[in-house]
């Protein structure tokens, strides 16, 4: 497969998971949570997350009991090394590998999870497409931060995100990918992890304000600010 990933970015994440955070493993919470309302009824006993971090949606998941058999992929070294300490039930492996070819066979797996990963990749279309060779269903969640707020010039930071998404181009680009697209939902985050990042009172008004302009005009709402959205996907 003629794909590799850039120098810059891999030592971005080489050591990008330095010790365990609240704020990750508060955001898995939202998360995973998405991922169970959407896949609950879809066949999930074996399921692998493609970019896992250091581990925190899957050891939701684990607590979940959703999956009998999860597995883990991840190009940072530190990311694979916190997940294995986790110690999670379920977890049969996690591997470091190249991010552009997925070393297992075809259909190998009920579910691929994509969360909060697509927005950093070099290459998505080849990463999405190798999801859906090994998984019969593609669980895609993205920031959506194409918005009237977001700046006319790209900057890069430690973050890493590369690619920006509306409602629109993220499911576009998993329809050009021969996937279609069976669940698509936008949500916003829940208010603990706004009042973590924002502080009590300011924490909580930006939820209210965030939440009751996504219930009101969902077009409005994320052409002003940023919400996630999750897709669900099988074979077309």
């Amino acid at each position: 497969m003629n794909c590799s990933i850039s120098s810059k970015l891999l030592e971005n994440y080489d050591n990008y998971y330095d010790a365990e955070s609240e704020w990750r493993s508060l955001g898995a919470v939202d998360k995973a949570a998405n991922i169970v309302e959407m896949c609950g009824s879809h066949p999930h006993s074996t399921v692998v997350e493609i970019g896992c971090g250091e581990g925190a949606i899957l050891e939701r998941l684990s607590r979940l009991k959703f999956g009998d058999s999860l597995f883990a992929l991840e190009i940072s070294r530190t990311g694979v090394e916190f997940t294995r300490k986790r110690a999670i039930p379920q977890l049969v492996d996690c591997k470091l590998f190249d991010g552009c070819s997925i070393p297992y066979s075809d259909g190998r797996f009920d579910l691929a999870i994509l969360s909060h990963v697509v927005e950093h990749l070099e290459h998505p279309r080849t990463m999405i497409c190798e999801a859906a060779r090994v998984a019969k269903a593609v669980f895609v969640e993205v920031p959506l931060e194409d918005t009237l707020r977001m700046t006319k010039d790209y900057v890069f930071d430690t973050v890493g995100h590369i690619n920006f998404y509306s409602p629109k181009t993220i499911r576009r680009l998993l329809q050009t990918c021969d996937l279609e697209v069976v669940d698509q939902r936008i949500t916003s985050g829940s208010r603990p992890s706004y009042q973590y990042r924002l502080g009590r009172v300011r924490g909580l008004l930006t939820h209210c304000v965030k939440d009751s302009l996504l219930r009101c005009s969902r077009s409005v709402a994320t052409r002003l600010f940023t919400y996630n959205c999750a897709l669900l996907c099988t074979k077309a």
